[in-house]
């Protein structure tokens, strides 16, 4: 086995540091990106629900709204995913494809999906809770 000079040692010691360093790093960076997408969640599960009374008010679609709606939906679910928060992309994503097509889904489907805004809005809110503990 071949001596470790002490330069060598403090080296690998001090790569050690920065590496752990960095990492913490970002982990705190993955967290707030977390944390800031699940409250995104929550902003866009209740301006989705103000729009739903406003549509049953009103009786009236407005396509501008639902194309934003099935946009931000869909940015949701893929900011979510890319933080590894797959079961509540899914149900993003879902909701985003309702909103651009209606009937795509039938009403089985989004039934078994669960992807009311209440569930969604409940999910989120319980791994934020996890996460900021």
């Amino acid at each position: 086995m071949a001596n470790i000079s002490a330069a060598l040692l403090w080296e690998m010691f001090k790569h050690a540091g920065s590496w752990l360093t960095n990492l913490n790093r970002a982990n705190d960076d993955r967290k707030q990106q977390s944390i800031k997408a699940l409250r995104n969640i929550i902003l866009a599960a209740r301006e989705t629900a103000v729009y739903i009374r406003q549509m049953n008010d009103t009786s009236t679609r407005d396509h501008t709204t639902e194309k934003h709606l099935s946009t931000l939906w869909t940015d949701l679910g893929f900011a979510l995913e890319d933080l590894g928060i797959k079961k509540l992309a899914k149900r993003c994503n879902i909701k985003g494809k309702q909103w651009a097509s209606p009937d795509h889904y039938d009403a089985d489907f989004i039934k078994k999906a669960d992807v009311s805004l209440e569930r969604i809005e409940r999910l989120a809110q319980e791994i934020l809770l996890k996460i900021q503990r």
